[in-house]
């Protein structure tokens, strides 16, 4: 087998394993639901709504992936307005209600972050959960990012594969590196310099900084943005040349292009509204520079999600990339080298086995003879 078909066959292994199956979103509904009961019994919360966002809403969430919940205190009506301090005081009080009712592990409060947030772990497959207040801009990045999918489904295929790579090599927020959206983000960006593209630049969907926009009724900001990014999206999909790449072509020219990250981000920014590399110094939205690597979020510009990744993990990112470059082009591939660099030696393990499937528990895998391959399901979005 030629080294584009042993990937090929093996990332579309990986993705039969990797892809939620139907239990995996009745598991969050439920974890969802729950946590709207207990919403319900907080005094302060009366009437507060409670909304999914992130991964899940998005439809690029994987079989153990997190999920990310906020508590809409304006009832869903009008665009919030609460400021940090108000959301430590209720997210506080949360936490005391979580405690008192059980059901979940691990409570933490983390109120200095940037977006406050509880962290949890449910009863329920052991899902962490991050659950915020009134995070609207969360909720609209999603569906956007939802509306990419309906361009190309090859964009929902690669976000998780890269996940997984990430992961295995050891490129993930706990070890100061990229969090997932900053993954998804490299994975837009790098649709959009392909040759031909697959995205455009996202400015060609909204002109604007989408969070600038969330005004007035959360309904009629929402609608009015989607009414014009989805006649974007139909406008560019009626003249676009198809980009006809194999999956294992996408995912080699992904890596090959940021092997050489750390030394092209001393320069140059990562900007997926214009769909290119762009000079900093020329930039005025990122100056002063304070930052190691410069990856703009669209959706919240100048915000940078890969603003805590210091030079020193910039370069070991880069290595990564480098290490597994090397090794998708080497002529002694196999399936088994394939899979303890894509996915970790845990996972590996498991295909290497030809395990019909696994459940977490505990935070390890194990075996599931009775997992269902059924997978067609509506993305929780529609739902």
């Amino acid at each position: 087998m030629n080294p584009y078909g042993q990937v090929e066959s093996t990332l579309k292994e990986i993705l039969d394993v990797i892809k939620p199956l139907q239990e995996d979103s009745v598991t969050r509904f439920r974890i969802i639901d729950e946590l709207r009961e207990i919403v319900q019994s907080v005094e302060c919360l009366r009437g507060a709504t409670v909304e999914p966002f992130g991964s899940f809403v998005s439809n690029l969430f994987t079989r153990w992936g997190d999920l990310d919940i906020s508590v809409e205190v304006s009832n869903g009506l009008c665009v919030p307005s609460a400021g940090k301090k108000q959301k430590q005081t209720i997210l506080a009080e949360l936490r005391r209600a979580l405690i008192q009712k059980g059901g979940c592990t691990k409570i933490r409060f983390v109120p200095r972050a940037r977006v406050p947030l509880l962290r949890t772990v449910s009863k329920w497959q052991n899902i962490s959960c991050d659950i915020s207040i009134d995070n609207l801009q969360g909720q609209i990045k999603s569906k956007f990012l939802f509306w990419l999918i309906e361009i190309d489904g090859r964009f929902r295929d690669m976000v998780l594969l890269v996940k997984e790579w990430a992961k295995a090599n050891g490129v993930n927020p706990k070890s100061g590196s990229f969090n997932s959206y900053t993954l998804t983000l490299l994975v837009i960006f790098h649709f959009q310099t392909c040759v031909p593209p697959i995205f455009p630049p996202l400015k060609d969907i909204y002109p604007t900084n989408v969070v600038d926009d969330l005004t007035g009724t959360k309904v009629d900001a929402e609608r009015r943005i989607a009414q014009v990014c989805l006649s974007n999206i139909a406008r560019f999909r009626s003249c676009r040349t198809i980009n006809r790449s194999s999956l294992s072509e996408l995912f080699i020219s992904f890596i090959a292009k940021f092997s050489d990250i750390n030394s092209r981000a001393a320069e140059l920014g990562i900007c997926p509204f214009t769909g290119q590399w762009e000079n900093i110094a020329n930039n005025t939205r990122w100056l002063p520079r304070t930052c190691a690597i410069f990856i703009e979020d669209p959706f919240e510009q100048p915000e940078n999600p890969a603003r805590a990744v210091s030079k020193e993990r910039l370069i070991k990112i880069a290595e990564a990339f480098e290490t597994t470059r090397r090794m998708l082009i080497s002529a002694n591939l196999t399936r088994n080298t394939l899979l303890s660099m894509l996915v970790g030696p845990q996972k590996s393990r498991f295909l290497i086995n030809d395990s019909a499937g696994y459940t977490s528990n505990s935070g390890s895998f194990q075996l599931n003879p009775h997992a269902q391959p059924y997978r067609a399901m509506q993305p929780p979005l529609q739902i």
